[in-house]
């Protein structure tokens, strides 16, 4: 990995910046990703998070931290909170930025344990995969005390494949509609594509009851996503 997101966020932290991250997917045309965004204050932050980072208790896991907006907010309420990601440009932003406790690292690497592990901006995601779901809750799983929970977010992105008339056209011999393939570029430089996993509720509820976990529906976002807590 080239970790130009990691030098994006660096560019906008140091003064630097001048244009934004573009993101497409096997299935979506080119976007842009607003680097102001991924700095931003809890005003700022859509309910989902809001919510998310109000349900937060004990010893706190933030997963994907990025440039660690979600872990500053709880450290400015006293939460004892530790961030990872494993872009090395968005740990040495959030470094700066002030966030305490932040090293550069894999979920699946972690061994700690806590009472809320946090997962958002699409948390399901570094599961990559359907096939590796159970993989991940099984670890995030082993992460938690007693009477912990997991607070993760994602989005049922089969709207992205309505037609015209309304239908929708799924492969059901292909594979699960929400793992894609994703994409970035910033100032002309690519990233290799990485797998990206969007999970439905219903299918992360099923994925949740064959590993021994509790799956409710926290809140519904605005677009087709949703806030879910695992116990």
């Amino acid at each position: 990995m080239k970790d130009i997101f990691g030098k994006a966020l660096l560019d906008y932290q140091s003064g630097n910046y001048s244009e934004d991250i573009i993101t497409w997917t096997n299935i979506s045309d080119e976007d842009e990703l607003p680097i102001p965004y991924l700095f931003r204050t809890y005003n700022e932050m859509p309910k989902i998070e809001k919510q998310a980072l109000q349900l937060c208790k004990g010893h706190v896991l933030d997963v994907g931290c990025g440039t660690g907006s979600h872990s500053l907010w709880l450290q400015g309420k006293g939460v004892d909170v530790k961030a990872i990601d494993i872009s090395k440009g968005a740990v040495n932003v959030a470094k700066q930025r002030g966030v305490v406790n932040v090293e550069v690292k894999a979920l699946l690497d972690e061994t700690e344990t806590y009472e809320t592990i946090l997962l958002l901006m699409n948390g399901t995601g570094i599961f990559q995969k359907l096939s590796q779901v159970s993989n991940y809750l099984l670890h995030l799983k082993s992460l938690l005390n007693s009477g912990g929970q997991i607070l993760i977010d994602s989005s049922d992105i089969s709207y992205m494949y309505e037609d015209e008339d309304g239908g929708t056209w799924l492969d059901l011999n292909n594979q699960y509609h929400g793992e894609l393939d994703y994409f970035i570029s910033y100032k002309n430089e690519k990233e290799l594509p990485m797998k990206w996993l969007y999970l439905d509720f219903e299918t992360l509820k099923t994925a949740c009851l064959t590993v021994g976990l509790k799956c409710e529906k926290i809140l519904d976002g605005q677009h087709f996503d949703y806030l879910a807590k695992l116990t």
